[in-house]
C-alpha cells in the first residue's frame, strides 16, 4: 500500500512537474509581449515628437535662411545701385575732361600756328637785322680803319687794365681790412681770455719756516754733538738753519720736493717728541710716502679744476710732481693749470675743440718734472712722455712747439703758445734770479751724481757746500781722497761761482739684522 501510495506520487510529480514547466514558460511569454509591446508604443511616441520637432526646427531654418537670402539680396542691390551711380559719375567727370581736353588741345593748336606764323616773321627780322648788322659793321670798319677782331683785342685790353687796376685796389683794401680785423679780433680774444682767468702769483721760495713749540726743542733737533741735525740733514738733503730766530727752524733747498719732505718730517718729529737719529729716518721714510700720496693728489685735482678726462695714472702722478717744480720762481702745476685755463678760452672764442685745448695745455710742460732726472729739454722729455701714453697727435705737436721747437701743426699748437706766454708774462709770475740760483746748485748736484761709486749728493748751504753720499763696497777710504778731488776739479772746470765750494763725502757701512 505503501508502494502504491509512492508510485502515485512520484506519476503525480511527474506528471505536474511539465505542466507546472509549460504554464510557467506562457506566463513569461505574455508578461515579456506586455513589455515589448509597451516599449514600442514609447518608441513610436519619441519617434512622432523627434519628427514634430524636426519639422518644426526645419520650418525655423527655412524661415531663417529666406529671411538672411532676402538681407543679403537686399544689400547686394543697394551695393550695385551705389556702384552704378558712381560709375555713372565716373562716366560723366571722364567725359567732362575730356571735353576739357578737346578744347584745350583746339587752343592749342590755334597758338601753335599763332607761334608758327610769329617765329617765320622773327626769323624775316633776324635775318634783316642780321643783314643790317653786317653792314654797319663793314661801315664801321671802314670808318675806323680797324676789323672786327682787332676792335675786339682793342676793347678787351682796355678792360682788363681796367679792371686788374680795380682788382688790385679791392684786394689790398681787402687784405688790409682783414690784417685789421684779425689784430682787432686776436687782441680782444686774448683780452678776454686774460680777464676771464686772473690767477694770484706768487714767486716760490728756496726756504721753509718750521715754527717751534719752544727755543727748546732747537737743542733737540740739534741732538748731543750735532747728531740729530747731521742725520736729518744727510736723510733729506736740506740744510737747516737754526739762528736766534725765536721758535722757529728754516730749512733751506732748492729742491721743493725734499724741502717738503724735510718740512712733513720735521713737523712730525715735534709732535711726536722723541728725536733721535733711528727715529728721524723712520719719519723722513714716511714723510716720503706722504709726499708722494700729496703729488698723486695734487695731479688728480688739477685734471679735475680744469676739466681734463681720461690722462693716464702714470701722467697724473707726473703732473702732481709739477707742484713741487719751479720756472723762474713760478709754480710749475699753477702754471700748466693757467695755461689750460686760457687755451679753452681762447679755444672757445675761435671755434675749437675746448677739451683738447684743455689737456694740450696743461701737458705742455709735463717734461719739467723729469728733466732733472733725464738727460733732453723739457720739450723732448715732454714729447717721449706723450708718445708714451699714447696722447692725441694734437697734444703730442702742441709740446713739441710751444717753445718754436718745431712749426705748429693746429691752432691748438698755436693757442698753447700764446697762452703760455700770457701766464710767463703776468707781473710777478717769474723771477728770473731765482731760476739762475736754483739752476746752479741743480748743475752743480749733476756734476757730482756723474761719478761712479757716487749714491746721492745735495747741494747745501746755498751752494757753497756739496755732501756726497758714497757706496761703501765701491769706495774705500782711499778712494774718497781721489774722489773729493776729482770733483773739486770739475767743479772748477764747468761751474762759474762766488767763493768757494766745500766737497764733503760721506762713506757709511749699515748692517741690519732682526731677532725673531
Amino acid at each position: 500500500m505503501l508502494t502504491a501510495i509512492i508510485i502515485s506520487v512520484v506519476v503525480t510529480l511527474v506528471v505536474a512537474v511539465p505542466i507546472t514547466l509549460v504554464l510557467a514558460n506562457l506566463q513569461n511569454k505574455k508578461i515579456a509581449e506586455r513589455k515589448i509591446g509597451g516599449a514600442e508604443e514609447k518608441s513610436r511616441e519619441i519617434i512622432d515628437k523627434a519628427v514634430k520637432e524636426a519639422e518644426s526646427k526645419k520650418r525655423e531654418a527655412l524661415l531663417e535662411a529666406k529671411e538672411e537670402n532676402l538681407r543679403i539680396k537686399n544689400e547686394l542691390d543697394k551695393e550695385i545701385n551705389e556702384r552704378r551711380s558712381e560709375v555713372s559719375k565716373n562716366e560723366r567727370r571722364v567725359q567732362q575732361k575730356e571735353e576739357a581736353l578737346d578744347r584745350k588741345i583746339d587752343a592749342a593748336e590755334h597758338r601753335d600756328k599763332s607761334l608758327n606764323r610769329r617765329e617765320d616773321d622773327l626769323k624775316k627780322h633776324e635775318a634783316e637785322v642780321e643783314q643790317l648788322n653786317q653792314q654797319r659793321v663793314q661801315e664801321l670798319e671802314r670808318i675806323s680803319g680797324l676789323t672786327t677782331d682787332q676792335a675786339k683785342k682793342l676793347l678787351l685790353d682796355a678792360i682788363e687794365a681796367d679792371v686788374k687796376t680795380d682788382a688790385a685796389k679791392l684786394i689790398k683794401e681787402s687784405v688790409a681790412a682783414a690784417k685789421e680785423d684779425a689784430n682787432k679780433k686776436a687782441k680782444d680774444i686774448l683780452v678776454t681770455a686774460i680777464q676771464k682767468c686772473a690767477a694770484d702769483h706768487v714767486s716760490e721760495s728756496t726756504i721753509s719756516v718750521v715754527q717751534l713749540p719752544s727755543d727748546e726743542m732747537k737743542g733737540r733737533i740739534i741732538g748731543r754733538e750735532g747728531r740729530n741735525i747731521r742725520t736729518l740733514e744727510t736723510m733729506t738733503g736740506v740744510e737747516l738753519i737754526i739762528d736766534d730766530t725765536p721758535d722757529a727752524v728754516v730749512l733751506s733747498a732748492f729742491d721743493p720736493v725734499r724741502r717738503e719732505i724735510a718740512r712733513v718730517a720735521l713737523e712730525k718729529l715735534i709732535i711726536d717728541g722723541r728725536i733721535h737719529p733711528a727715529r728721524i729716518e723712520e719719519m723722513v721714510n714716511q714723510a716720503r710716502r706722504e709726499v708722494d700720496e700729496d703729488i698723486k693728489e695734487a695731479g688728480e685735482e688739477a685734471a679735475l679744476e680744469v676739466g681734463v678726462q681720461g690722462l693716464n695714472p702714470e701722467l697724473l702722478r707726473l703732473l702732481g710732481r709739477m707742484k713741487f717744480r719751479t720756472s723762474y720762481g713760478q709754480n710749475g702745476l699753477k702754471h700748466s693749470i693757467e695755461v689750460a685755463e686760457l687755451c679753452g678760452l681762447m679755444a672757445a672764442e675761435v671755434g675749437e675743440d675746448v677739451r683738447m685745448a684743455k689737456r694740450a695745455g696743461l701737458l705742455h710742460d709735463i717734461g719739467k718734472s723729469v728733466d732733472h732726472e733725464r738727460e733732453g729739454s723739457h720739450v723732448q722729455l715732454g714729447v717721449e712722455i706723450c708718445r708714451k701714453y699714447k696722447e692725441n697727435p694734437i697734444v703730442i705737436n702742441a709740446v713739441a712747439s710751444h717753445h718754436g721747437d718745431c712749426e705748429p701743426e693746429s691752432l691748438i699748437a698755436c693757442l698753447v703758445q700764446a697762452a703760455d706766454t700770457i701766464s710767463a708774462a703776468r707781473p710777478g709770475a717769474r723771477r728770473e734770479t731765482m731760476e739762475a740760483y736754483t739752476q746752479r746748485l741743480q748743475q752743480l748736484e749733476e756734476i757730482t751724481n756723474d761719478f761712479s761709486g757716487v749714491e746721492k749728493s745735495y747741494a747745501v748751504q746755498a751752494g757753497r757746500e756739496v755732501r756726497i753720499m758714497v757706496v761703501p763696497d765701491q769706495i774705500d777710504d782711499a778712494g774718497m781722497v781721489i774722489l773729493a778731488r776729482d770733483i773739486s776739479k770739475r767743479i772748477e772746470a764747468e761751474l762759474k761761482y762766488p767763493g768757494q765750494i766745500k766737497v764733503n763725502i760721506i762713506r757709511e757701512s749699515r748692517v741690519i739684522d732682526y731677532a725673531k
